[in-house]
């Protein structure tokens, strides 16, 4: 019995997900063909000669034409609009899915696509939540997904069947399949994996421009390179990510201001007593939180 969940599939975008996602439905075995699309030949020439990708085409109309499912896996600045395109470029027939890391600006815009309805069932927005700070397909791998959650944000019109075929491709790379509203997706990412790249990168860019910055950076312990590990990620990706989640993110942003302020008063006041009760609140709530599980 085939163990294949589509025949063929289009990644549009070969980049560290995209690409990597290339490589694990090949090494499960779960689809036939992949494809690859992009704008820059070089690119999707080196995903190819990976093998994240079967073929290779800079023509949006050429990598759709007959494919079971397409999956947008291109930065978020550009997922919006190449979800429009293709919509219209696709058949009826194609599910459509994709890995933005926003998915409230996607779900409005798929709302207000001059298409048919029967079109727009077809579209399972979806969001891994795996990746690294390296980019590129030249990081991607095959086991990136292994044991990973990936948050599928469907819509009320969106077809059951077309849900179950994108959970089942997910689940062959080792993903644990979860499903919320694209709102609550982006307000609970953008506490959780937002707020954490912008406070990473606030923190490296003020040491950096302190009087003693080499020193700091030389001296600085483990502690400070857990912390700012994602600060090394894309920076135009975060700018966009950032700029798709305005609103998510700034309230995170109010809110940790207001908890950094606890902690300036306790300091000022030398209450000793408010920062420890913090600092066991945190120690508490971080060790009954599993990663994975």
């Amino acid at each position: 019995m085939s163990n294949k969940i589509f025949h063929s599939i289009a990644i549009l975008g070969v980049g560290l997900i995209g690409g990597s996602l290339g490589l694990a439905v090949k090494a499960a075995g779960s689809v036939a063909e992949v494809r690859g699309w992009g704008r820059n030949s070089a690119r999707l020439q080196r995903a190819l000669d990976l093998g994240a990708v079967d073929t290779v085409t800079s023509d949006l109309a050429e990598v759709l034409h007959g494919v079971d499912c397409a999956i947008i896996a291109t930065p978020t600045q550009h997922a919006e609009q190449l979800l429009l395109e293709t919509l219209n470029a696709a058949s009826d027939t194609t599910i459509i899915s994709d890995v933005a890391s926003v998915k409230a600006n996607l779900a409005d815009a798929l709302q207000l696509a001059a298409c048919a309805e029967a079109k727009k069932a077809q579209v399972v927005l979806a969001h891994p939540i795996a990746g690294s700070e390296q980019s590129g397909v030249e990081a991607a791998s095959a086991t990136l997904f292994n044991d990973q959650r990936v948050i599928l944000t469907p819509l009320a019109n969106t077809r059951p069947g077309a849900v179950d075929k994108v959970s089942a491709l997910w689940r062959s790379v080792g993903a644990q399949l979860h499903s919320m509203d694209a709102e609550l997706h982006d307000r609970v990412l953008g506490h959780t994996s937002h707020l954490p790249h912008v406070l990473a990168y606030a923190l490296v860019d003020y040491l950096n421009r302190q009087p003693e910055s080499e020193l700091m950076f030389t001296f600085a312990g483990g502690g400070f390179r857990d912390f700012t590990r994602i600060a090394a990620s894309d920076p135009r990706m975060w700018r966009e990510i950032s700029l798709a989640n305005r609103e998510a993110l700034l309230d995170a942003l109010r809110g940790y201001q207001g908890q950094l302020q606890l902690m300036v008063d306790a300091l000022e006041n030398s209450d000793g007593d408010t920062l420890e009760a913090s600092f066991g609140r945190a120690k508490t709530a971080r060790d009954a939180f599993k990663p994975g599980e």
